[in-house]
């Protein structure tokens, strides 16, 4: 029997793995920080019985209440990632589970890879109306990239979207991958209509080294990038420092921040309610683009989510505060599970990867319907 994570994103210390009834595992810290939440490992086995697997640190973790009624994530040819039998003791979580073949892989949430990252800007460069920009690089060398879709020009609005400052919310490039599939289909009525009327700028992966290293939630040397946008630096940030400087450069009229949340169960926004410049417009806005996405996909909710900021008290560290006061613009920080969807929930899949592509894909609808009113 043999457990591993000496792959893109793999995140495990194995403890001891002799006997398949009482498998122990750790998982690592972010490197330089002491957040941990991710995991992603192999298991080879040779035993026909069922395994269970304790990962022994999970009451020390970031985000210790999010492994209440959540399940592990399973997959025997890491296409198909279904849940698994879970359960928080308090001190460790349980998974047990009886392998239906000799290899099996285990992760926090369906994994997105750093060759499907590259894969994704591959091939939506090869559209006609799409672009792929290099901005620069991260600490460990690799490419911070751009797709531009839609012609520019000053009449149209300017959208932009990124995803993954926080490496191991993966389900965040998954939405990414869905907005982009309908945005590049030249058969699709909504996604002509918008780049009719906007050019979008998205960054499917704001963190590539944290998720190559199987980081939760910073880059390669312990920076958390989403408290990083008022004074980002070359030398500790340069991710969003790149990102930035092009937003300067071109302007934004509407920006979505995507995420994930390891507690709160459902699908939602986190508004800049708390910016100084937050006024009726903006608030107008963000009350419309609600109601649209709550049309649009059944997915989303309204009702619960994080608290809002009282007025002047936002975090201005944090990406969709900072570029709604930098431009003066509607930004949202878009939450999904990690767990299931409590207003549809899936026993087999939870909130998935599927699911979050789909949810990408609806929120065109929405954008559509806000279009207009940008400026």
């Amino acid at each position: 029997m043999k457990i591993t994570a000496q792959f893109d994103s793999g995140n495990i210390d194995v403890i001891s793995a002799t006997d398949p009834a009482d498998i122990r595992l750790a998982i690592r810290k972010d490197n330089q920080s002491d957040f941990y939440q991710w995991f992603h490992f192999r298991l080879h086995t040779p035993h026909i019985e069922a395994h269970t697997i304790k990962i022994t640190n999970v009451s020390g973790s970031a985000y210790p209440d999010g492994w209440k009624n959540y399940q592990a994530v399973a997959s025997y040819d890491r296409q198909t990632w279904f849940r698994v039998d879970t359960e928080f003791n308090g001190q460790e979580l349980v998974i047990t589970h009886y392998p239906e073949a000799e290899s099996v892989y285990f992760a926090y949430f369906a994994p997105y890879s750093y060759e499907q990252h590259l894969d994704l800007l591959q091939q939506a460069q090869l559209h006609d109306r799409c672009q792929l920009v290099e901005l620069g690089e991260t600490l460990d060398g690799r490419d911070m990239s751009l797709l531009v879709i839609g012609e520019p020009d000053e009449s149209k609005r300017k959208i932009w979207i990124t995803a993954r400052q926080h490496p191991g919310e993966t389900m965040a490039e998954w939405f990414v991958e869905g907005l982009l599939d309908r945005l590049l289909d030249d058969d699709d009525a909504v996604a002509r209509s918008l780049l009719d009327k906007a050019v979008f700028y998205v960054v499917p992966n704001m963190n590539p080294d944290g998720g190559v290293r199987g980081h939760l939630r910073t880059n390669a040397i312990g920076v958390n990038l989403n408290r990083e946008w008022q004074s980002p630096s070359m030398e500790q940030s340069p991710e969003v420092y790149l990102v930035r400087q092009k937003m300067l450069d071109e302007g934004v009229d509407m920006y979505l921040d995507v995420h994930g949340d390891e507690n709160i169960p459902y699908n939602f926004l986190a508004g800049s309610e708390g910016v100084p410049c937050f006024d009726e417009r903006m608030r107008s806005l963000e009350q419309s683009f609600r109601q649209y996405l709550l049309m649009a996909s059944p997915e989303f909710q309204n009702e619960h989510g994080y608290e809002v900021d009282a007025p002047g008290k936002a975090n201005m560290t944090v990406a969709s505060n900072w570029v709604a006061q930098q431009f003066n613009c509607m930004a949202f920080t878009l939450e999904m599970p990690f767990k299931d969807n409590d207003k549809l929930p899936d026993a087999l899949f939870g909130w998935s990867d599927v699911r979050s592509m789909k949810f990408g894909q609806d929120s065109l609808t929405a954008i559509l319907a806000i279009v207009d009113q940008l400026r």
